[in-house]
């Protein structure tokens, strides 16, 4: 016969893996994977389906990803269409497990459209990304409150270095001449960041990459930047590259010299690993380059 310690001591074992087992947080792009990871803390796992250079507009959920998906205690997603394809799998999954928006509450005022549709890169203003993070929270421990503390904790510090990115992003950008300040990259992602940071953006897409430009577009980027003397245009690491190519070379044609200032991270981090493999380290990469070329 057991006594009551050690029967006391085998039930403590055996229920011990369920009471710290971690939440399997499954998240659309790494974007929101890296958010979820720095407030949950070692309390999560967190699987992004989306890795570094993915174009989330276009992105189609694998066989495999539908089996994570499945898994997941919860699926954290971007919403307003971000994840175009995978939009209904997504809503369908709701029915019957945890599938979460995190750009629920932001405010329909502070949301940017384009031909009616509402422009989904809301990370680029760091004030409208804090409101994300704190949805995130919310609904960590909402979901897991046996972890509150932690998520608690985790939440505070992290919001606290958004707030000190987010004034030096305001700082960095106001170094460049006015004149110079204008953001030209393949696709309209940047508009949120001109908006919060006060630099003119244009995108030779639409918010989506699923949309097409023309030649009117390119004559008109063209034409602004022989206009204002802009030193640079920019690629970015989820985009091809020749959009951007074809407008540097419809400039040299009108006389005016643009150099491609440097790769910017817009719908996906940096590779994992690196600083830009994280939220943090993909906002600092891209200002310091956006200022070292332009000013």
């Amino acid at each position: 016969m057991l006594s009551t310690v050690k029967k006391w001591l085998l039930l403590t074992l055996l229920l011990a893996p369920s009471a710290f087992a971690q939440v399997n947080v499954v998240t659309t792009t790494g974007i929101i994977g890296d958010t979820v990871a720095q407030i949950g803390g070692d309390k999560v796992k967190v699987t992004a389906l989306m890795g570094s250079g993915v174009d989330p507009h276009l992105y189609k959920a694998t066989q495999g990803d539908i089996g994570r998906l499945m898994k997941a205690d919860v699926i954290f997603y971007n919403g307003l269409h971000l994840e175009g394809k995978m939009q209904d799998i997504l809503e369908k999954l709701a029915r019957r497990k945890a599938v979460r928006v995190v750009s629920r509450d932001i405010a329909e005022s502070h949301l940017l459209s384009h031909q009616g549709v509402h422009d989904p890169h809301i990370w680029f203003d760091l004030e409208l990304w804090m409101q994300a993070a704190r949805t995130i929270h919310q609904d960590l421990v909402a979901l897991h409150p046996e972890y509150k503390t932690d998520f608690d904790a985790n939440a505070k510090a992290y919001l606290t270095r958004l707030e000190t990115l987010h004034q030096w992003v305001k700082t960095e950008i106001a170094t460049i001449p006015k004149q110079q300040r204008l953001l030209i990259t393949a696709h309209d992602a940047f508009g949120y960041f001109g908006k919060a940071y006060d630099i003119e953006v244009s995108g030779l897409q639409g918010i989506s990459t699923a949309s097409e430009f023309g030649l009117h577009d390119l004559t008109q980027i063209s034409k602004l930047l022989v206009e204002r003397g802009v030193k640079a245009v920019f690629v970015e690491s989820s985009v091809p590259k020749k959009f951007i190519r074809s407008l540097q070379q419809g400039v040299s044609n009108q006389g005016h010299q643009v150099a491609i200032g440097g790769e910017l991270f817009s719908d996906a981090l940096g590779k994992s690993g690196t600083p830009e493999g994280t939220y943090i380290g993909m906002v600092e990469h891209n200002v310091n380059t956006i200022v070292k070329a332009l000013k």
